[in-house]
């Protein structure tokens, strides 16, 4: 790896060729670019999966009509790319983005675009906790939001690998833990005929983030999964753990990540 510096104005990050370019705490850089043994999990295999049946049920199944609406939306919808730049995804990346999160936590896939302009706002005050006696993760977040009281929406959390406590850059990888509907909705609504089949974890885990209110927080929702197993990632006392979490409404719009990082106690 070598640190690089560029003419004023310039910059560049990602894959060319087999340079990878990209910026650190001291500057930007570039290496060698590795190519990852591919271990095709249960987890790859589905998400792939999913991504694909997207990608055919938006040429096979959508009219030309609901294409054009996604073109709409994402011509709208102002994104930031990893320099970030502004720029726009397309119809059907965002088509992608917003139902493969769905198919994540069981919910039926939207055909129909978002006729309101922008990103759903992501979680404003998530807090969280880790306690290696239980083996729990306890999570708070702000249920007077818009979405909480939403038939429809939800709220999606994820764990990162935990690792040591000073480290303070964290890039993944991330699992999916738990999923919070909208509080007028108490099952996730079943696929319809012809939808990617909602994604599973391997280990039947359907998620060991206990949400529960302390006296005074922001309400936390319990899953209601009676046996709810431990998470696949053991910590201890003195790790830190990365928590992210991003909301998906009804009509199909998806926030960006809310992340918070903590150690974990006795």
């Amino acid at each position: 790896m070598a640190l690089i510096r560029f003419a004023e104005g310039q910059q560049r990050s990602g894959s060319l060729g087999a340079t990878v370019y990209s910026h650190g705490r001291y500057g930007p850089y570039v290496r060698a670019r590795s190519v990852p043994v591919n271990p095709s999990t249960d987890r790859q295999v589905t998400a792939r999966g999913a991504l694909q049946s997207l990608s055919i049920r938006w040429n096979n199944t959508l009219t030309q009509a609901k294409r054009d609406a996604w073109e709409v939306y994402s011509g709208n919808v102002i994104w930031r790319n990893a320099l970030g730049d502004t720029t726009y995804l397309t119809g059907l990346a965002h088509y992608i983005r917003c139902n493969s999160v769905r198919i994540l936590v069981g919910l039926a896939v939207l055909d129909d675009a978002p006729t309101t302009f922008t990103l759903a706002t992501p979680e404003q005050e998530l807090v969280v906790s880790a306690s290696e006696a239980t083996q729990t993760l306890e999570a708070a977040f702000d249920d007077t939001a818009d979405w909480s009281s939403e038939v429809g929406a939800f709220q999606a959390f994820y764990m990162g690998l935990p690792k040591n406590p000073s480290i303070k850059f964290f890039g993944g990888p991330w699992r999916f833990m738990a999923v919070v509907l909208g509080a007028a909705a108490k099952l996730p609504a079943p696929p319809k005929p012809g939808d990617p089949v909602a994604a599973t974890s391997p280990k039947g885990n359907k998620a060991k983030v206990l949400l529960l209110p302390k006296t005074g927080d922001p309400k936390a929702a319990v899953s209601p999964e009676e046996d709810i197993p431990t998470p696949d990632w053991p910590f201890a006392e003195g790790q830190r753990i990365w928590v992210r979490s991003r909301i998906g409404r009804a009509d199909g719009r998806l926030s960006e990540f809310a992340q918070t990082n903590f150690l974990a106690v006795a």
